[in-house]
């Protein structure tokens, strides 16, 4: 029956008794799986690690602005990485550093979660925030 459709017989389930074939035309439906796999990959959301900067004497009217952005990456489903950047001296700063980087994240508390407490690593201080939920 397939030869004369000029279609292919294609074994769907062979497990079963009797095994299960469908006429169908192999080189279309391998097309459409393929179609089909390539829009649910161009749905899927790729999770992002956007990165706020601050100094450690950042000022209030620029804390906010970051915050905003902050926000709005974290509603978006973006994981932020925040961190204080020590430039010469300031290194004596630490727990401005700290301080600041801590009401930062209270300020996103029910935005995100904390993943890492901050760190200091060389010249700059970490923290990594992850959203709580994804809402678009």
């Amino acid at each position: 029956m397939a030869r004369e459709q000029n279609l292919d017989l294609v074994e769907i389930a062979p497990g079963a008794v009797p095994p299960v074939c469908r006429i169908i035309d192999y080189s279309k439906f391998k097309y459409e799986h393929k179609k089909k796999q390539k829009e649910l990959k161009a749905k899927a959301h790729k999770t992002e690690v956007k990165e706020i900067r601050f100094g450690p004497n950042t000022d209030d009217h620029d804390f906010e602005f970051k915050l905003k952005h902050a926000i709005n990456f974290l509603k978006e489903g973006d994981k932020v990485k925040a961190y204080v950047h020590f430039v010469g001296r300031t290194i004596v700063f630490k727990e401005r550093g700290e301080m600041l980087l801590l009401r930062f994240a209270q300020a996103l508390e029910e935005y995100a979660k904390v993943e890492q407490l901050p760190k200091l690593e060389g010249k700059r201080m970490f923290l990594f925030l992850a959203p709580k939920a994804v809402k678009k």
